[in-house]
């Protein structure tokens, strides 16, 4: 694709939002990953559903599973966490959980298995929470095959592995194209600026043992088109060279618009105002691999948090599963879920917790009622609402 015929900053927001009804159309699984806030008008749609009213965490927000999968803190040691929290707030536990819930019963949808899975699903989720919320950790339970090779490929992987995935090269540039759009003079300016505060040079210094003094330079920058949900946002990825000529390191730097969550969050909730303040907060309490490396800050007169990209995270791809894969994964990534919430509990508020988990279980299924009606409801509205999607587009367009 020539440079010249990318989209200018004026044609962006038309071109986004096309792109993002696009990719929501393309499966039943990916419409609900795109579709928060549709989850919380159908959750505030069920008035006779009574949820459990959790003790006052952070809580992911949007907490399907393809916003699960390794990540690194900055020593380099990595785990199975939660990886995007821009929807974080101080609310209900339950959220998470039917959250999560209802993405793994549309991937076992997708994946064509016996609506009796999507049971087994919810009865292995709620195990695994229960489980890990009394030991406060994921000790003794196996990987399914999914987050196993997640896992051992992110250990694996440099900044090379990065770099091709990512901008397709080891050059310290961004190749324009499909992925990335070009920035008018305003925006580099406005982003050479940002990186020379000193606060932010200190994140870029932050890793990999670099000398807190090093030079930091931007090399290159592009619009970054990534996401669903978050598409339309500000969001740009930063190629910046640390250190000297000869002994310059690389990283790719994460600038991301934080906006207003849609996720309810409990009335006296003490949270920061700022959006990207909140955002880095509650990373710091959901998932403290990724909250250590991250920065609220402002551009053009918005909110917005920093990270560096590292070859070690990466996104779990959930899309086919087998019977045993389906339940294993729940029982898995609930358990990763317990831990993000327990660390926030004392003994006495995760037992508090438990206890309520455990009522309402009927003698043919081993969950509580009110995730299971809840996943029930949400699969049908989410269906109905997944095809009205889909008719607004034309066949060719499909």
């Amino acid at each position: 694709m020539n440079v010249s015929e990318l989209p200018c900053i004026a044609d962006r927001a038309a071109l986004l939002s096309a792109q993002r009804t696009q990719k929501m159309a393309r499966s039943a699984h990916a419409y609900v990953r795109g579709s928060t806030l549709k989850f919380y008008e159908w959750l505030a749609a069920q008035k006779r559903r009574s949820l459990p009213e959790g003790p006052p965490v952070w809580i992911c927000g949007d907490c399907h599973a393809g916003n699960l999968g390794p990540i690194a803190n900055v020593d380099g040691e990595v785990e199975i966490q939660i990886r995007d929290v821009d929807q974080t707030v101080i609310g209900n536990p339950s959220h998470d959980l039917i959250r999560l819930a209802l993405s793994l019963a549309t991937a076992a949808r997708g994946s064509d298995l016996p609506g009796v899975t999507t049971a087994k699903i919810l009865e292995q989720m709620i195990e695994g929470y229960e489980r890990s919320l009394s030991t406060r950790g994921t000790n003794g339970m196996e990987r399914p095959a999914a987050v196993d090779l997640a896992m051992k490929s992110a250990i694996r992987r440099t900044w090379r592995h990065l770099a091709e995935e990512r901008i397709k090269d080891i050059k310290p540039t961004i190749p324009l194209g499909t992925s990335f759009w070009p920035l008018d003079k305003t925006e580099r300016s406005a982003i050479k600026e940002l990186f020379a505060q000193q606060d932010v040079r200190n994140l870029a210094t932050l890793l990999r043992s670099r000398k807190d003094s090093a030079g930091v330079k931007v090399l290159d920058a592009a619009y970054w088109v990534k996401g669903c949900s978050s598409l339309g946002r500000l969001r740009f990825a930063v190629v910046l060279g640390i250190g000297k000529n000869s002994k310059r390191s690389l990283c790719l730097m994460d600038v991301k618009e934080a906006t207003d969550a849609a996720a309810p969050r409990y009335a006296r909730a003490s949270m920061p105002k700022c959006n990207a303040a909140r955002v880095v907060e509650g990373a710091k309490h959901l998932a403290p691999h990724l909250g250590e490396r991250m920065l609220a800050t402002r551009l053009f007169g918005r909110s917005v948090f920093l990270r560096e990209l590292l070859p070690q995270d990466l996104k779990l791809e959930i899309e086919h599963l087998t019977r045993e894969e389906a339940m294993q994964t729940a029982r898995y990534l609930a358990s990763v879920v317990a831990r993000a919430h327990g660390r926030q509990m004392d003994a006495a508020t995760r037992k508090a917790w438990q206890k309520e988990l455990q009522r309402n279980r009927s003698k043919s299924l081993d969950a509580p009622s009110w995730l299971w009606s809840s996943v029930v409801a949400l699969v049908a509205s989410h269906e109905v609402a997944y095809l009205e999607h889909c008719r607004r587009f034309s066949p060719a367009e499909l």
